[in-house]
């Protein structure tokens, strides 16, 4: 089995998890969707391009970022294995993109245009239901990390983003993950070292061997 079809299959079985797709609706996928690698620090999508592809990362990390006019960069969402990336206001309105996407690793994606979609929508209805929950999964998703961001500590938000991303912990750079939750890299060590603290067994506190 070829690189391509390895990649069709964990689409396919990703699918599976929502509304299983038939023989049909599989194939369509592979006519569809197309391979694409890309090398760390390499760009799928930059500031003022339209985004063109609804993408699918097989393995490898994204990062969706906007920078502010002082050229800060705020980490929105990372994108790992069998999760989605996209500026969806500019792939839905077809207008300028005021986001990047940047790959953090080299990474094996599957991206299907945006007239591809929609002619998967009108086919065949259980895509419609399919991508409809993962929209709603984003939405809310976005939706509890701007609540976190009003009302959580950098603790807590910390805490949230293991349980969000419980894989990129040891991937990613302090920088990364302390632009994600809105802090500095300093901040973000305390916190670690405290949670390690806090997780060592009573008797070694104590200094019981």
């Amino acid at each position: 089995m070829n690189s391509e079809n390895t990649s069709i299959q964990k689409l396919i079985a990703h699918f599976n998890n929502y509304f299983p797709l038939n023989n049909a609706e599989c194939d369509e996928l592979i006519m569809r969707f197309t391979e694409r690698k890309v090398k760390r620090r390499h760009f799928i999508l930059q500031h003022g391009d339209v985004c063109r592809y609804f993408t699918f990362v097989v393995s490898g990390c994204l990062k969706m970022y906007a920078v502010d006019k002082n050229g800060k960069e705020h980490n929105i969402q990372f994108a790992a294995e069998n999760d989605w990336a996209t500026d969806l206001s500019s792939f839905y309105a077809e207008t300028p993109s005021q986001l990047y996407i940047e790959a953090v690793e080299p990474t094996i994606l599957l991206q299907i245009k945006h007239d591809d979609l929609l002619q998967l929508y009108i086919n065949y209805h259980k895509f419609d239901h399919n991508f409809r929950v993962i929209i709603e999964q984003k939405y809310i998703e976005l939706q509890n990390r701007v609540l976190q961001t009003i009302s959580a500590s950098a603790e807590e938000r910390y805490e949230s983003f293991l349980n969000r991303y419980p894989n990129l912990a040891n991937r990613l750079p302090n920088t990364q993950i302390a632009s994600y939750l809105g802090i500095t890299p300093e901040f973000l060590s305390t916190i670690r070292k405290g949670l390690a603290y806090k997780a060592r067994p009573l008797k070694y506190l104590k200094g019981i061997s």
